[in-house]
């Protein structure tokens, strides 16, 4: 079997990181993204030969084309993309500002599909690839003081959902990977509450603040071993096999 090339979006911490180190150390060649290039300085030089680091806003669509075709032209494709990045805000949905529904929509939602239709191109001419799309378990059910982040959530499901069908024919699978609660930054580190309403004081909507308190428990979830749950793409379809 010949190296693949995974790109994956915000490898810096959580989901992405453990993925990262995983594949490396199974011999798998990865293209991490990140904002901080120091936050990955220890896998560029535990793998010079398998790691590489772009610096990558997903909200910067042209930046996301130039990401890709970097990345497709130095090894010759791309074998799997891993929409990782995100984050959650929290609150009441009268609480939220116009900047801060905006500034979630775009790295939740649109900067995914803006990465899906990149590679594309890509992985059709090459008639093999797999695009990973992590979501969440919120991108099945709803809860209250969510409801921003459901909306981006349930909407690349929506978008890959209906992707999944138009490239099948040309070898490309989509997966969907829903985790539950795990202990990474998306609670207690990148997490953004809204400015609350007192209207709202003892309303549902606040729920939320006991789950981002770390004094109350840490989420149950392991990344590390939720990031093994990531199928290694011999298992999901021999399109991927060269």
């Amino acid at each position: 079997m010949s190296l693949r090339t995974w790109l994956i979006t915000g490898v810096s911490s959580g989901f992405g990181r453990h993925l990262a180190e995983q594949l490396l150390t199974a011999g798998e060649r990865v293209v991490g993204t990140v904002r901080r290039p120091e936050a990955v300085a220890d896998l560029a030089q535990a793998h010079p030969d398998t790691f590489r680091t772009e610096i990558l806003d997903v909200r910067d669509t042209p930046r996301v084309h130039e990401v890709v075709k970097h990345t497709a032209d130095a090894f010759g494709g791309i074998d799997v993309l891993v929409n990782n990045a995100g984050y959650g805000l929290f609150g009441a949905a009268e609480e939220y500002t116009d900047a801060q529904i905006d500034a979630i929509v775009a790295p939740n939602l649109t900067g995914s599909i803006q990465l899906i239709r990149a590679v594309l191109p890509y992985m059709r001419e090459a008639g093999r690839g797999r695009v990973v799309q992590l979501s969440s378990y919120g991108g099945q059910v709803a809860f209250p003081g969510n409801s921003m982040y459901h909306a981006t959530k349930w909407g690349i499901e929506g978008f890959c959902e209906s992707v999944a069908q138009e490239v099948a024919p040309f070898g490309i699978g989509v997966t969907i990977v829903e985790p539950g609660g795990a202990r990474t930054e998306f609670r207690y580190g990148s997490a953004q509450p809204a400015d609350p309403l007192p209207e709202y004081e003892g309303n549902p909507a606040h729920a939320y603040r006991a789950m981002l308190d770390p004094a109350n428990g840490l989420a149950p979830g392991d990344p590390a071993r939720m990031a093994t749950r990531i199928p290694h793409p011999c298992a999901w379809s021999s399109a991927l096999r060269p």
